[in-house]
Protein backbone atom coordinates (compact mmCIF):
# COMPACT_ATOMS: atom_id res chain seq x y z
CA UNK A 1 0.00 0.00 0.00
CA UNK A 2 1.01 3.62 -0.46
CA UNK A 3 3.07 5.19 2.30
CA UNK A 4 3.84 8.88 2.52
CA UNK A 5 6.34 10.62 4.77
CA UNK A 6 6.13 14.38 5.13
CA UNK A 7 9.00 16.41 6.55
CA UNK A 8 10.45 19.88 6.67
CA UNK A 9 8.04 21.56 9.02
CA UNK A 10 9.04 23.56 12.05
CA UNK A 11 8.76 26.92 13.72
CA UNK A 12 9.39 30.01 11.63
CA UNK A 13 8.87 33.73 12.00
CA UNK A 14 6.24 35.52 9.98
CA UNK A 15 7.66 36.48 6.61
CA UNK A 16 10.01 33.52 6.60
CA UNK A 17 10.18 30.44 4.41
CA UNK A 18 9.91 26.69 4.79
CA UNK A 19 10.23 23.87 2.29
CA UNK A 20 8.16 20.77 2.88
CA UNK A 21 8.97 17.39 1.37
CA UNK A 22 6.82 14.33 0.90
CA UNK A 23 8.34 11.01 -0.12
CA UNK A 24 6.03 8.27 -1.31
CA UNK A 25 6.38 4.54 -1.79
CA UNK A 26 4.21 1.55 -2.60
CA UNK A 27 2.39 3.10 -5.55
CA UNK A 28 0.66 0.64 -7.86
CA UNK A 29 1.49 2.81 -10.86
CA UNK A 30 4.43 5.08 -11.58
CA UNK A 31 4.68 7.98 -9.17
CA UNK A 32 4.91 10.27 -12.17
CA UNK A 33 1.40 9.22 -13.22
CA UNK A 34 -0.20 10.49 -10.03
CA UNK A 35 -1.62 13.90 -9.33
CA UNK A 36 -0.20 14.88 -5.93
CA UNK A 37 -1.59 17.38 -3.49
CA UNK A 38 -0.63 19.26 -0.35
CA UNK A 39 -3.27 19.84 2.29
CA UNK A 40 -3.38 21.44 5.71
CA UNK A 41 -5.48 21.03 8.77
CA UNK A 42 -6.16 23.44 11.60
CA UNK A 43 -7.07 22.06 15.04
CA UNK A 44 -10.71 21.04 15.07
CA UNK A 45 -11.16 21.82 11.38
CA UNK A 46 -11.50 19.80 8.22
CA UNK A 47 -8.46 19.24 6.07
CA UNK A 48 -8.25 21.79 3.22
CA UNK A 49 -6.45 21.78 -0.07
CA UNK A 50 -3.38 23.95 -0.50
CA UNK A 51 -1.85 22.99 -3.85
CA UNK A 52 -1.86 20.24 -6.44
CA UNK A 53 0.51 19.15 -9.17
CA UNK A 54 -0.68 16.93 -11.96
CA UNK A 55 1.25 14.31 -13.92
CA UNK A 56 1.90 16.85 -16.66
CA UNK A 57 3.26 19.37 -14.16
CA UNK A 58 0.25 21.66 -14.16
CA UNK A 59 -0.46 23.19 -10.77
CA UNK A 60 -3.34 24.66 -8.80
CA UNK A 61 -3.28 26.70 -5.61
CA UNK A 62 -5.72 27.80 -2.96
CA UNK A 63 -6.36 31.54 -3.21
CA UNK A 64 -4.89 32.03 0.25
CA UNK A 65 -1.45 30.80 -0.85
CA UNK A 66 -1.22 31.97 -4.46
CA UNK A 67 1.97 33.87 -5.10
CA UNK A 68 3.53 32.64 -1.85
CA UNK A 69 3.63 28.83 -2.15
CA UNK A 70 5.07 26.70 -4.94
CA UNK A 71 4.44 23.00 -5.43
CA UNK A 72 6.92 20.90 -7.40
CA UNK A 73 7.87 17.28 -7.84
CA UNK A 74 10.87 15.06 -8.46
CA UNK A 75 9.53 11.90 -10.05
CA UNK A 76 12.90 10.16 -9.91
CA UNK A 77 12.78 10.49 -6.12
CA UNK A 78 9.03 9.90 -5.69
CA UNK A 79 8.96 13.26 -3.93
CA UNK A 80 6.69 16.27 -3.97
CA UNK A 81 7.71 19.59 -2.44
CA UNK A 82 5.94 22.65 -1.12
CA UNK A 83 8.02 25.82 -1.00
CA UNK A 84 6.32 28.20 1.39
CA UNK A 85 7.41 31.85 1.34
CA UNK A 86 6.14 35.01 3.02
CA UNK A 87 4.61 32.90 5.75
CA UNK A 88 1.76 34.26 7.83
CA UNK A 89 0.41 33.21 11.20
CA UNK A 90 -2.65 31.78 9.47
CA UNK A 91 -0.37 29.29 7.68
CA UNK A 92 0.17 27.57 11.03
CA UNK A 93 -1.24 24.08 10.53
CA UNK A 94 -0.45 20.41 10.11
CA UNK A 95 0.51 19.80 6.49
CA UNK A 96 -0.11 16.57 4.60
CA UNK A 97 0.46 15.29 1.09
CA UNK A 98 -1.64 12.73 -0.71
CA UNK A 99 -2.03 11.16 -4.15
CA UNK A 100 -5.23 11.43 -6.12
CA UNK A 101 -6.55 7.96 -6.86
CA UNK A 102 -6.39 7.69 -10.66
CA UNK A 103 -9.76 8.06 -12.31
CA UNK A 104 -11.40 9.36 -9.16
CA UNK A 105 -11.78 12.51 -7.09
CA UNK A 106 -10.55 10.76 -3.95
CA UNK A 107 -7.35 11.71 -2.16
CA UNK A 108 -6.03 8.75 -0.25
CA UNK A 109 -3.12 7.31 1.76
CA UNK A 110 -2.47 10.11 4.22
CA UNK A 111 0.83 10.31 6.06
CA UNK A 112 1.48 11.63 9.57
CA UNK A 113 1.85 15.20 8.38
CA UNK A 114 4.40 17.83 9.31
CA UNK A 115 3.64 20.76 11.59
CA UNK A 116 4.36 24.31 10.48
CA UNK A 117 4.13 26.99 13.15
CA UNK A 118 4.44 30.65 12.17
CA UNK A 119 4.86 33.24 14.92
Amino acid sequence: HVQLVESGGGSVQAGGSVRLSCVGSGFTARFSDYCMGWFRQYPGKEREGVATIDADGSTTYADSVKGRFTISRDNAENTVYLQMNSLKSEDTALYYCAPLIPGSTIWDSWGQGTQVTVS
